[in-house]
């Protein structure tokens, strides 16, 4: 079972990401692009994932998972189910977003400096 703590060091840790609040609500940003935002309550997190592969994710695991609301499915983002997901999955996602808000020579360096992905 995952938890906020669990995953928010991470959300500053990584290069050139910081964590802003918009109407209550934790987001990760690099720049102003959102690769994560977690509820109110923060039980559920959103987090940037490709679109032509978020069916089958929510399909594999719709106890974790699930889509995005209508508003926002134009966007490359599903939802998760913190407390479905266990602490190293949830970091391996928000690593996984923040990849595709990164320059690919940023990620390689954390690669580099993280071989066995992260903590």
């Amino acid at each position: 079972m995952a938890l906020l703590e669990d995953v928010r060091p991470l959300g500053t840790e990584l290069e050139r990401s910081y964590e802003v609040y918009v109407r209550g609500r934790l987001k990760f940003r690099v720049q102003q692009i959102v690769y994560v935002a977690f509820s109110l309550d923060e039980t559920v997190m959103g987090f940037a994932f490709p679109r032509e592969e978020r069916a089958a994710l929510v399909a594999g695991e719709p106890h974790k998972f699930q889509m995005p609301p209508a508003a926002d499915m134009r966007f490359n983002w599903v939802h998760a189910d913190l407390a479905a997901l266990h602490p190293a999955e949830a970091r391996e996602l928000i690593v996984d977003a923040w990849r595709m808000v990164v320059p690919l020579k940023v990620s390689r360096a954390y690669d580099l400096a993280n071989p066995d992905g992260p903590g």
